[in-house]
């Protein structure tokens, strides 16, 4: 929890009202994102930040989120509470001033935080996420505890359903209590609010504010979790690095420059993956910014510098790249900033310019400093940059070998590629598909003027074990890489992108189920931005075809196939178990998982970048018990081996 010098006065006084909103159920995105299955967490976010604000604030040390059995969401935390009592300045439609509390949770841009009223570092801008989420919401109740008295104001849509109600008195209790259903009217799609998304960002926050008691109960499947971490972001790389071996202990620091707090903890590990992430007033932002930007370009400086200094690089050697420098690093930065200026609502990028500069020396200090006092360590950094530095020289040279363009495209592509007519990629998609025997009813059953088809022969190579070199010696990697036609890495270029889904069609088996997660290691690790586009997508092959008399139905799962054996009467039904695409027909398979008027497709998304890391390395890294572990943990639960 932050030092109690950041508690400033907080009081009606401190809520300034600065416009109405009238737009935000027209225009959800602005301020939540969207209305899809993303901007629905987001809901739950902004009203968890305000609690975390009062976190940073100094006067709040538990925070307690519920999402009960009809949806709806209940975050309450044990601060100041909102104040109550008539707005100084905001007057309703007859002149009369407007209630606080109906300030703060209807009009956008109504905070504690504009100015430097309520708060000294904020990360919700109290009133404006609020509001938006009572908005967007079926209904809303605010409950208040504060001077002595317990108070409760109800909305519809956002508007006040009469004054607010004084319902009982407290003696020593404060803080705030939010409950809101999502409005299906705006949240039209068939969405709803999950477990694990929630956890991993509550886990975030919790990492990033320590000493905060952060409780998450699901009453709609009775799951529950707790967090309080008094490490900090230390513990935060810990857990990160807990299947990976660390080459040196964590290098933490924590220091304020002109108001603004910087902290970072730092972890070169055995893996070759870089696991890096950027916090600015405990948001989570995905996207970097500045801070980021601060952090890795000081990282690459003090190592060269060091480098330099000490002999370990040549006057002949070039400099080590960025790249270079970051090859194994798990690293957090996280900034408290009293005026932190995002790309948007949403609050994926931070833009403070300043912010890089503090970062770049805060960092580079603690960063030189642990290098010149550990001369072994840093032996041991530099050695595996240098190691970094030579693969990714020889992963140039395989890199330009694979996807150096000809005049003629047709000499690019891999000979085993079914191509189609079509040359428009927003109408195509490329079936990847488990052997030759599937790869041949996929390229009979298809339509060839839209589906292309590429057959692996076996399974692809683990990248999570091999550096970028050795996976470009892979002839399936190299099959891979020329037919999707963007590059690899560093010269990665969406516009090259020549199938706009990407499709894995693999047997509903345990090899089928090890292959696909070898290719979703893949793009993850080194074509990430065509999940982040949307392009990645999954085929769901059915499990049985069930025929009767003259008719045929195919079923996806179990429940499925028990349910249609019941409609045909149980007598005479003929069950027939798919082991593998090769086992249908070309039109079997045209019919069930290919035809887009029939088929089911599970679009891949990594809604947390974090934890996916963490879980591709533990699945697919070198450490065998904590994937044993997972494996006992979860096999009762697992239905597809997918993110």
């Amino acid at each position: 929890m932050a030092e109690k010098d950041n508690v400033i006065n907080y009081d009606v006084s401190s809520i300034q009202a600065l416009e109405g909103i009238d737009h935000v159920r027209k225009r959800p995105g602005m301020y939540v994102g969207g209305t899809d299955i993303k901007a629905l967490h987001h809901l739950v976010y902004e009203v968890v930040d305000n609690a975390i604000d009062e976190a940073l604030a100094g006067v709040c040390n538990r925070i307690d989120i519920t999402i009960h059995p009809d949806s709806s969401v209940t975050i309450e935390d044990n601060g100041r509470g909102i104040p109550v009592g008539p707005h100084p300045t905001k007057k309703d439609a007859n002149g009369r001033p407007m209630e606080t509390l109906d300030v703060v949770m209807t009009v956008i841009g109504a905070g504690g935080k504009f100015g430097g009223g309520g708060y000294k570092v904020s990360g919700g801008l109290h009133g404006v996420g609020i509001s938006a989420v009572n908005a967007l919401s079926e209904w809303t109740i605010t409950e208040v505890k504060r001077d002595g008295k317990h108070w409760r104001q109800e909305y519809k849509r956002g508007v006040p359903q009469g004054p607010i109600k004084l319902i009982g008195k407290v003696k020593d209790e404060t803080g705030t209590k939010q409950t809101f259903k999502f409005d299906k009217q705006i949240f039209t799609e068939d969405i709803d609010f999950r477990f694990d998304t929630l956890i991993q960002r509550l886990r975030e926050m919790s990492f990033v504010t320590r000493g905060v008691t952060i409780k998450f109960l699901d009453e709609r499947a009775d799951r529950e979790m707790t967090f309080y971490f008094e490490g900090g972001i230390t513990a935060f790389v810990r857990y990160l690095n807990r299947n990976r071996e660390g080459l040196h202990p964590v290098v933490h620091v924590e220091k304020e420059v002109e108001n603004i707090g910087i902290e970072a903890a730092i972890q070169y590990t055995d893996s070759y993956t870089e696991s890096v992430y950027s916090f600015a007033n405990t948001i989570n932002t995905i996207d970097g910014g500045t801070h980021l930007t601060g952090l890795r370009s000081s990282l690459t400086r003090v190592v060269n510098d060091y480098a330099r200094k000490n002999g370990l690089l040549k006057d002949a050697d070039p400099n080590f790249s960025g790249d270079d420098t970051r090859e194994g690093l798990t690293a957090i930065v996280s900034i408290k900033h009293p005026d932190p200026q995002f790309e948007s609502q949403t609050k994926v990028k931070l833009m403070n310019p300043e912010a890089q500069t503090y970062v770049t020396q805060v960092v580079g200090e603690a960063f030189s400093t642990f290098l010149e006092e550990n001369p072994q360590a840093a032996k041991t950094i530099i050695a595996k940059c240098l190691t970094s530095a030579r693969a990714r020289d020889a992963a140039r040279k395989a890199r330009d070998l694979v996807i150096r363009k000809s005049a003629l495209e047709s000499l690019t592509l891999p000979g085993k590629l079914a191509d189609c007519s079509e040359r428009d990629s927003n109408k195509t998609e490329l079936y990847i598909v488990e052997g030759d025997s599937a790869g041949g009813s996929a390229k009979q059953g298809r339509d060839r003027h839209f589906q292309a088809i590429l057959p692996l022969r076996g399974k692809i190579l683990n990248t999570e074990r091999a550096r970028l070199d050795k996976i470009l010696g892979n002839n399936e990697v190299k099959s891979l890489i020329s037919a999707l036609g963007t590059g690899i890495g560093d010269n990665f270029d969406l516009e090259g992108l020549r199938y706009g889904r990407v499709i894995i069609m693999t047997d509903a088996d345990v090899d089928g189920s090890h292959i696909r997660t070898l290719l979703l290691t893949f793009f993850f690790r080194y074509m990430p931005q065509l999940i982040d586009g949307g392009h990645m997508y999954i085929a769901q092959p059915p499990l049985y075809r069930i025929a009767y008399k003259n008719q045929v139905k195919y079923a996806y799962s179990d429940k499925e196939k028990d349910k249609a054996v019941k409609e045909y009467g149980n007598d005479k039904v003929g069950i027939q178990r798919y082991k593998g695409l090769g086992e249908m027909n070309p039109e079997q398979l045209w019919e069930t998982t290919m035809n887009p008027t029939n088929r089911t497709l599970l679009l891949v998304t990594v809604d947390d970048a974090a934890e996916a890391d963490r879980t591709f390395d533990m699945l697919m890294g070198d450490a065998v018990d904590p994937r044993k572990k997972f494996i006992q943990t979860h096999a009762k639960s697992v239905r597809n081996l997918d993110i």
